[in-house]
């Protein structure tokens, strides 16, 4: 009996550690939250909303970058409201696919981020990007400032007269409007689905020659 009372001592113990140690644990994983949380109120953060496709792509090559807080697939530039994935789809809602993404302007710049953004796409084919055609796959800028739409038509521009490509672009330019965030399969897609065909045959191809590209803006 002395023994067994020993035993039962020592799982009491054991137990007792291990609820400790969750505890800790939870405490640890909430206080670093809180860090987080804290740090992102401290950060200056500002967005930048670009099309460029089917917003899969696009938010897969820009959650790559460092100074990239966040990205969001979401809709915008339509004329109606809380539009759903299957009315996007249908070319008639006005609605473009995009990613809006939240940076850091202390790591990286806008002007950066357009450089990613018109050399990651095909600027000059009018609302299409490969297979993927209709109005919601069109190539905009959505600024959010007059500063960001000034950046935006003079990178247009200077690329135009580059002849960087032999067809003029037609990027949309144009102020933020009518966004809607997407519905939540469609966030974080490409990670969460890296299996999936389109991942495998068009957004994987896609990041191998964006990493080349960029490598020295990749995050580590």
């Amino acid at each position: 009996m002395k023994n067994a009372v020993v035993s039962l001592a020592i799982v009491f113990v054991s137990l007792s550690a291990c609820t400790v140690d969750a505890e800790d644990a939870t405490q640890t994983e909430a206080k670093k939250e809180q860090t987080m949380a804290a740090e992102k109120t401290n950060l200056n953060l500002r967005e930048a909303t670009f099309g460029a496709g089917c917003f899969w792509c696009v938010e897969a090559v820009f959650q790559e970058l460092k100074g990239v807080h966040s990205v969001a697939s979401g809709y915008s530039g339509g004329q109606i409201e809380n539009p759903t994935y299957k009315q996007i789809c249908s070319g008639e809602t006005g609605h473009a696919e995009v990613a809006r993404i939240e940076y850091d302007p202390e790591v990286i710049s806008f002007a950066e981020l357009l450089e990613v953004f018109w050399q990651t796409h095909d600027p000059t084919t009018l609302n299409q990007q490969g297979a993927d055609v209709g109005t919601q796959y069109r190539s905009v800028v959505f600024y959010h400032n007059d500063e960001q739409r000034q950046l935006a038509e003079t990178y247009k521009a200077e690329l135009d007269q580059s002849g960087a490509w032999d067809n003029p672009i037609v990027t949309e330019i144009a102020p933020l409007s009518n966004y809607y965030e997407a519905e939540d399969y469609h966030q974080d897609y490409y990670s969460s689905n890296p299996n999936q065909g389109y991942c495998r045959f068009v957004i994987a191809p896609k990041l191998e020659k964006f990493r080349k590209v960029f490598r020295s803006k990749l995050k580590e």
